[in-house]
């Protein structure tokens, strides 16, 4: 390859990125928090950054960013600032909606996680800083990972970046090259080489539907670390399987539901109640909301002697 097919790429390259910063931009929100002092707790003030996701001022964030907070402000790179409201948080993902009273008109469209690669162009905005923004970009490294959450449960199905992040890109999107929202950017891990983590936007957009319409999200536990992966290609051909991807059970906890229901690690999660289940989002959905609490007829892959048996389990989630 000539040196003018490598200025070509990079072009076409620093051309996709900028599009994608100039298209998000105005859609991304400086969090500015203030907290009250409790006990064993100073108070003080923080910051984050957040994205308007529809055009009536509904703001998606990072749980950790307003978690205490006594007054919240949102400040947007035209100049706009205004008192913003919490509408809910839900610690388990480290998300929290917002609502804004004054803000600008445009707003990010929300993409899907379903069907991200490793290698796909991942950029982040973010607004640390008020009235500037910040872009970085990078590839997607890996899916399917699991984070502890300030709330004391993993945070399932989460996106690897080599994306370059701070704190205050907190809660800022992770976008695709069609500037839609892939990932709520969360975490940086600076002892691991720059590595840093987005929860799914797939299961950001369920929770912030629970949030807007019950302030709260409720679950059902059933005692497992999952993980999405891929469905043998022989096996899905033959059983004319709807969907390529199912939930590994990595591991399942003493004592818990699936254990005293019979779940085993190494199990694959493929539907629920008739329905499949492609991601460990749509296993999530299941026991929550609507959900929560209700018997779930699990179906699933059982490696037996060396061939995957399909298996049906009726599992009760706890409360």
């Amino acid at each position: 390859m000539g040196a003018r097919e490598d200025e070509f790429l990079l072009d076409s390259y620093s051309n996709t990125v900028t599009r994608v910063a100039h298209t998000a931009s105005a859609a991304v929100a400086h969090i500015k928090v203030r907290k009250q002092p409790q006990r064993g707790n100073a108070g003080g003030q923080g910051s984050g950054s957040g994205f308007l996701f529809t055009p009536d001022g509904f703001t998606i964030t990072n749980a950790h960013v307003v978690e205490g907070a006594s007054e919240l402000r949102a400040a947007f790179a035209d100049g706009t600032e205004s008192v913003a409201r919490l509408v809910g948080i839900d610690a388990s993902t480290d998300v929290a909606v917002l609502r804004i009273e004054s803000h600008p008109s445009a707003f990010l469209p929300l993409g899907s996680s379903a069907a991200l690669q490793p290698g796909q162009l991942a950029v982040a905005v973010g607004n640390p800083l008020g009235f500037d923004f910040t872009v970085t970009a990078g590839i997607v490294s890996a899916l399917g990972r699991s984070l502890p959450s300030r709330g004391g449960r993993m945070i399932e199905d989460v996106i690897q970046t080599d994306v370059a992040l701070n704190p205050g890109n907190s809660g800022g999107p992770l976008l695709d090259s069609a500037a839609e929202v892939i990932g709520v950017n969360t975490a940086v891990i600076p002892s691991a080489q720059g590595l840093s983590f987005a929860v799914a936007i797939d299961t950001a957009r369920w929770v912030a539907g629970e949030l807007m319409r019950h302030g709260a999200v409720r679950r059902g536990k059933l005692g497992v670390q999952c993980a999405a992966m891929a469905l043998p290609r022989r096996w899905v051909r033959e059983n004319e399987w709807p969907v390529a991807t199912g939930v590994r059970v990595v591991e399942v906890v003493a004592g818990s539901a699936a254990a005293r229901d019979g779940l085993r690690s190494g199990d694959i999660l493929i539907g629920c109640d008739g329905t499949p289940l492609a991601q460990l989002s749509d296993l999530l959905k299941r026991l929550a909301g609507e959900g929560y609490g209700r018997p779930l007829l699990l179906k699933l892959l059982r490696p037996v002697a060396g061939t995957l048996t399909t298996l049906y389990l009726t599992v009760t989630p706890g409360g």
